[in-house]
């Protein structure tokens, strides 16, 4: 196997194609409850200052009832409960304190509505699921997930819920905030029909905007396409509904995920399945003329669809750890603005469902952001595509793989090597990443990034992310892999999760108006190149 080859990458900073706006800067969780505890009100924190646009975040469980104790794949608020006469009883405490710590982080909530008080729920047996990671789902769909027995409770504990939000933070700012209705109705999370899925929807939107006539509604947030008959029914179904019944509707939300394998000894992801999720449901809704315009958000975008189940009981969530969910990040992402401009809908947002796990062993493997505070590598991509702004740039790169080509084949024999640039008024972005499906070890890539249209005298700084740099769970490996720190210990790993600056890695040649700058970049390693005047 060769040891390195050669990429060349263009940039002209002279050249813009159109403003750039971040999509990347959504995330979500199923359990609402660790929102407000200290590693999540830091995590919250870490994602504010990503970049100046606010964060999105979206949780289940905001409407289940519970004590408000977590655990995987559950979360509660006690929102509603009846008294012995029937009639609602509203208590907003739980609530609260989840959207404090979003308000107190500067996030903008995407609003869900759901899942069923025990109260409201139809279904006589178990109302809470147990978890079990074996079995993933199998036991998950309980009496939460049940279709509310009145519709008319229903909505009116919507229409409270909405009032007592913007009785809390203000009209003007709750009005601001996306709302949806439910998860997943298709798979998992919803035991009634269709059409009883789209009366709910109804009476909920309805009573969100009797509340709040500015506020936006969407939905359905049906699982991914590609190959799901049941999805791609369920989202026809809902948008004709929407449509032949004038449904209010400000967005369309589905969800896209990837399909990770061990093959042979290692992972490999599967990037090809993710996008062609997204393809597909963007291919549905351009079926409904009348819904053009309406801006998509992606309520899932994932490597899989499995955040609560561990890598050491399911191998094929090994990549999660380090660098491989960090570029498999930026890769789907930036595909993402690809398949929006093919399709011509515009998408608003992509949730990463990844946040944090309270009382889990260190690198556990998780899909999330952080292991007990220490941010994983994942962080590290977020902190660069944060780094973009202003107009994208003219960029063009010798080893970069056709997106119709990753949909049908993903990245497994030509290597990947990609580039996007933006500009703003203090400089140049320009973000370059190695890609592959494998999780294997490969040649490197030697890069020549030549850009156009920048002062002689500009200022350069370096960032990277793979094996050795802004990786804490590589320097948790070569620490012996220990699940009890000391201070000395968390304090290494926790600068080690940071992003690192990596000036001496990078050449720089100048002439009259251009840059040239050479590089290596292994595979799984992402750089961002600031050029700043």
């Amino acid at each position: 196997m060769v040891s390195s080859f050669a990429v060349g990458i263009d940039v002209r900073s002279d050249r813009p194609t159109g403003p750039y706006r971040p999509l990347w800067n959504w995330f979500g969780y199923d359990e609402p409850n660790f929102t407000y505890t200290d590693n999540g009100r830091k995590l919250l924190r870490e994602l504010a200052e990503l970049s100046p646009e606010p964060i999105r975040v979206r949780t289940h469980n905001l409407l289940t009832t519970g004590d408000g104790t977590p655990a995987l794949k559950w979360g509660s608020t006690n929102a509603y409960t009846e008294g012995p006469d029937g009639k609602p009883v509203y208590d907003w405490t739980i609530m609260d304190r989840i959207f404090d710590a979003y308000v107190e982080a500067g996030a903008i909530p995407l609003v869900q509505i759901g899942f069923t008080p025990q109260a409201l729920s139809s279904d006589p047996g178990p109302y809470q699921h147990s978890w079990v990671p074996e079995d993933r789902y199998a036991s998950i769909t309980t009496g939460w997930a049940s279709p509310p027995n009145d519709l008319k409770k229903w909505g009116d504990l919507v229409e409270a819920w909405a009032r007592h939000l913007a009785d809390r933070y203000g009209e003007d700012v709750v009005s601001g905030w996306p709302w949806e209705v439910w998860n997943e109705p298709d798979g998992h999370y919803w035991t009634g029909t269709i059409p009883e899925f789209c009366a709910m929807y109804d009476v909920s939107a309805r009573a969100v905007k009797r509340a709040l006539p500015n506020a936006r509604v969407g939905g359905p947030h049906t699982c991914g396409a590609f190959g799901n008959e049941k999805a791609i029914t369920f989202l026809r179904g809902f948008l004709k509904h929407v449509v032949e019944n004038d449904s209010p509707i400000d967005f369309i939300a589905f969800h896209a995920k990837g399909n990770p394998v061990i093959y042979r000894d290692h992972v490999r992801m599967g990037a090809h399945k993710h996008l062609r999720d997204i393809d597909t449901n963007l291919s549905i809704i351009n079926e409904f003329p009348s819904l053009k315009g309406l801006p998509v958000v992606i309520g899932e975008s994932d490597p899989e669809g499995c955040a609560a189940c561990s890598a050491r009981v399911h191998p094929q969530n090994g990549y999660r750890n380090g660098p491989l969910y960090s570029v498999y990040v930026v890769e789907t992402m930036l595909r993402t603005y690809e398949l929006s401009q093919r399709a011509g809908i515009p998408i608003e947002g992509a949730v990463t469902w990844a946040f944090l796990f309270e009382d889990q062993p260190y690198f556990d493997g998780f899909r999330d952001l952080a292991t007990n505070g220490i941010d994983k590598a994942v962080m590290n991509a977020f902190r660069m595509l944060g780094m973009l702004g202003g107009d994208w740039l003219a960029t063009t790169s010798t080893h970069a793989v056709g997106i119709e080509h990753v949909m049908a084949h993903g990245v497994r024999e030509t290597p990947h090597v990609n580039a996007v640039a933006t500009r703003d008024e203090g400089g140049v972005s320009v973000l370059v990443w190695h890609y592959h499906d494998d999780d294997e070890a490969g040649p490197t890539a030697e890069v020549t990034l030549s850009v156009v249209g920048v002062p002689s005298g500009a200022a350069i700084r370096h960032y990277r992310m793979d094996a050795d740099h802004s990786n804490a769970f590589g320097v948790w490996q070569a620490m012996g892999a220990p699940q009890t720190l000391t201070g000395a210990e968390y304090e290494r790993l926790e600068a080690a999760g940071r992003l690192q600056r990596v000036d001496e890695a990078v050449a720089a040649d100048r002439s009259g108006d251009g840059l040239t700058l050479r590089l290596a970049l292994p595979r799984q390693g992402v750089s961002l190149i600031r050029i700043e005047a």
